[in-house]
């Protein structure tokens, strides 16, 4: 009797349904994900913009918490701010595309204005906890990652072989 194990795939699956969701039950809910990432997402990529046009000025004076350079951490900040947010507004490798988002605000709060006064960093707090937030529910039916996830469901399901055991 040979069986083959198939813990490697359902790993896989666990995985891809984690990255690419594809079960929303409510409109409704999916709905407020996409006006949430439109409205945050663009409010967020406005920074990034500002960072990107005003970069030959902030390269040498931008906070470097991690000394890798001012130079480095501005382009890391652009690229979460910028780039990462046109993601997420899309829905597309939205959880990925949050990570760099949330690192940005974590440092932004807890590092380069750690010993500010709340109202200082408190943008930095609010927009850390939104992409929490955001992170664990999801981007919403209406978004790039639930299309390709569903269209991987259903190829999974399409083509799934399941052997049985061989007497």
């Amino acid at each position: 009797m040979i069986i083959i194990s198939q813990k490697p795939q359902t790993i896989m699956n666990h995985l891809l349904d984690i990255i690419l969701p594809h079960k929303y039950n409510s409109k409704e809910l999916s709905f407020l994900l996409l006006l949430l990432r439109v409205i945050i997402g663009f409010l967020f990529l406005k920074h990034g913009l500002e960072k990107w046009n005003n970069f030959e000025l902030l390269q040498n004076t931008f906070p470097d918490p991690w000394g890798i350079t001012s130079r480095s951490s501005l382009i890391l900040a652009i690229f979460a701010e910028l780039i990462c947010s046109i993601g997420f507004i899309l829905g597309f490798l939205f959880r990925l595309a949050t990570l760099p988002m949330i690192t940005t605000m974590g440092v932004a709060y807890f590092m380069v204005h750690s010993n500010d006064p709340f109202a200082t960093k408190e943008l930095a707090f609010i927009y850390l906890v939104l992409f929490l937030i955001l992170l664990i529910t999801g981007p919403g039916k209406y978004s790039i990652d639930y299309l390709m996830g569903k269209a991987l469901d259903s190829g999974r399901n399409k083509h799934s072989r399941i052997r049985k055991p061989i007497a």
